[in-house]
């Protein structure tokens, strides 16, 4: 059996989900623009190059650290990078969200998910601060519990935040839907035993996803009401 025929197999015997938690960057919002002039005016300010789009698209999806890494010229050193990163952080109020948009449907969706009352969620490799500031601005009052990587959240695919942040909504995980665009996201969605529901507009090619077998891939936000 192939993964499309797999996934549609699986996707046809929908579980009964109550709980859904959201990657934030490529799931929920386009933050591409932004971590664009974010990244470029930190390696601006180091005398770096700066990068072209697609390269910091390429480089998104781990957290800002394996982001800098990435970014910087070959043959930095680690101090260097660590410093760049600390810059990086501090500049994001500056350049952060000013041309995030939320994906189409998103909003709506959300509201009526929380409306049908499900458990509702944030968990994304951002740096913990940027989550909060960035979901306020854009979704505010839609989600219980927004977590990004701290010292007590562990990158994804790390299943520890998913499972820690399903417990604070009171659910389980056979309850839960993970919803993310990416690989690692379909990746924690299995290491914690979750629903996995790919998005195709995201930030990383639909193939790959299918790859990665996810449980479902949807193509607009609307198609998430079909799981509530």
């Amino acid at each position: 059996m192939d993964n499309n025929a797999a996934m549609r197999e699986r996707a046809s015997e929908k579980p009964c989900l109550d709980t859904f938690i959201f990657d934030l960057d490529g799931t929920l919002l386009d933050t591409l623009p932004d971590l664009v002039e974010l990244t470029n005016a930190t390696l601006r300010e180091c005398g770096w190059p700066e990068r072209t789009p697609q390269e910091v698209l390429s480089f998104v999806g781990n957290g800002v650290k394996a982001l800098m890494y990435q970014a910087v010229p070959e043959g930095a050193n680690s101090e260097d990078v660590e410093n760049a990163m600390r810059r990086w952080k501090a500049l994001y109020p500056a350049y952060g969200y000013r041309l995030t948009k939320a994906y189409d449907g998103i909003p709506e969706t959300i509201a009526e998910l929380k409306r049908r009352g499900a458990k509702l969620a944030v968990l994304s490799n951002k740096f913990d601060g940027a989550v909060h500031e960035v979901v306020d601005a854009y979704l505010p009052d839609l989600f219980a519990i927004a977590h990004g990587e701290c010292a007590d959240i562990p990158r994804k695919p790390n299943p520890a935040g998913l499972l820690r942040t399903i417990r604070e909504l009171g659910s389980s995980p056979s309850r839960t839907a993970y919803v993310g665009d990416s690989v690692g996201d379909v990746a924690v969605s299995r290491n914690a035993g979750v629903f996995s529901i790919a998005v195709a507009w995201g930030y990383h090619p639909e193939e790959r996803l299918l790859e990665a077998a996810p449980d479902t891939i949807v193509h607009h936000a609307s198609e998430l009401l079909e799981f509530a």
